[in-house]
């Protein structure tokens, strides 16, 4: 995710999913409820989640008040943003500068893994793939490798839900159970989320720090790192700076996905859609010709509807591309990109699509389970999830 203008002319995709869509149309207050309170009980995969970018807003608050009693910033010139739903570009900005510094600290990396991923399983995510830049800070001591075990370490803390990362002695009946709706209120039995993770590259590094991202990856393959992601500011930096480390994780077979059309950059766009990359994130500012080469290619999109509407990616909900892509039936997958920047959930944009195109619930259920087959992690973890949306699919009423 980053914020960017909106592309004059560029981005023409035109909402009509089932050329029914519930745009404009008012909705009871009870259906709203009873909808939202499906999209939660619905079993959920997320695919595109920043880890910074997920952090709970009462966390930032506890946090900034920290570096504010230390004299690191000024707790007053963030106290209001940090509280706000709404927030302005600028004020998202903000809070970006405020995500760097509270992440070169080794416990305050823990302590955000841990509650993100409570988060998402709170809400029946049942898998989940974080996203993190790792990052060297000699002033911290912290180097790229102890950030990621940082971050392992709060996966490994997550105490509320059984958290499985590692793929030894998992077996292929072991399931997990979504939350019926009858328990939403009530009780609930200890869950379980497969979480993974993904290194990113930030474009603002330099072709040697990408690589050596990528060898970390490999490094930590068994503990639960299963791909490479490209992000970070798109007007910064330069494809062929990062080529030689995506080439490099192409041929040791890791999965990659790259953020792509976040500005109508030409050559780019063009150069990502010839690399094939196993997933891309956005796909907001293409032309026509790019749009036919992404539907021929089949490369699942991870769609982020409330960030692209917020950064400019795309001017309303009913506008978005997600509708053009859907009926083309081209393999999609929603998330959140940043949860807590955006004041959004994953169950939240399941809603949206559904009260702003009209997609069924039936429809939704298919465009969870669908997420499945988009994963990086392993097949056995797929079988799980495929048998476990199998059963989920006789406990929601559609």
């Amino acid at each position: 995710m980053f914020f960017y203008p909106k592309a004059d002319g560029t981005n023409h995709r035109v909402a009509g999913a089932r050329g029914r869509a519930a745009m404009g149309t008012e909705r009871k207050p009870e259906a709203e409820k009873e909808t939202m309170e499906w999209c939660v009980a619905l079993p959920k995969v997320e695919l595109h989640a920043h880890l910074n970018g997920s952090v709970r807003n009462s966390t930032l608050l506890d946090l900034a008040k920290q570096l504010g009693d230390q004299g690191l910033i000024v707790f007053e010139d963030f106290k209001d943003v940090i509280t706000k739903n709404s927030r302005s570009l600028p004020e998202c900005f903000k809070l970006f500068d405020l995500f760097h510094i509270l992440t070169t600290d080794h416990d305050t990396v823990t302590r955000i893994t841990k509650e993100v991923v409570g988060d998402f399983a709170a809400e029946n995510v049942v898998y989940l793939e974080i996203r993190t830049t790792p990052k060297n800070n000699e002033g911290k001591g912290m180097t790229k490798r102890s950030y990621m075990n940082a971050v392992i370490k709060g996966l490994k803390a997550v105490e509320d839900v059984d958290v499985v990362l590692f793929d030894s002695n998992l077996r292929t009946d072991e399931t997990l159970s979504p939350t019926p709706m009858s328990d939403l209120a009530g009780d609930m039995k200890k869950q379980k989320i497969y979480v993974r993770l993904l290194l990113s590259i930030d474009r603002r590094e330099t072709a040697s720090a990408a690589l050596d991202t990528v060898n970390l990856a490999m490094e930590m393959k068994d503990q639960g790192v299963v791909g490479i992601d490209l992000s970070g500011n798109p007007v910064v930096g330069e494809w062929e700076t990062y080529l030689p480390a995506l080439e490099h994780a192409k041929e040791l077979g890791i999965p990659i996905t790259i953020h792509c059309g976040e500005v109508p950059n030409r050559k780019e766009i063009q150069a990502v859609l010839d690399f094939c990359p196993q997933r891309l994130g956005h796909v907001c500012c293409l032309n026509d010709e790019e749009w036919k080469k992404l539907k021929s290619s089949m490369i699942p999109v991870e769609i982020c509807l409330t960030s692209n509407v917020m950064t400019g990616g795309t001017p309303s909900l009913e506008l978005h591309h997600f509708a053009d892509l859907y009926n083309a039936k081209h393999p999609l997958s929603l998330c959140t990109d940043d949860s807590g920047l955006f004041s959004t959930s994953l169950s939240n944009e399941y809603y949206l699509v559904a009260s702003t195109f009209g997609l069924s619930k039936a429809e939704l259920f298919r465009l969870a389970q669908g997420a499945v087959e988009f994963v990086f992690a392993d097949d056995e973890v797929k079988k799980s999830l495929r048998l476990m949306f199998a059963r989920a699919a006789a406990g929601l009423v559609m």
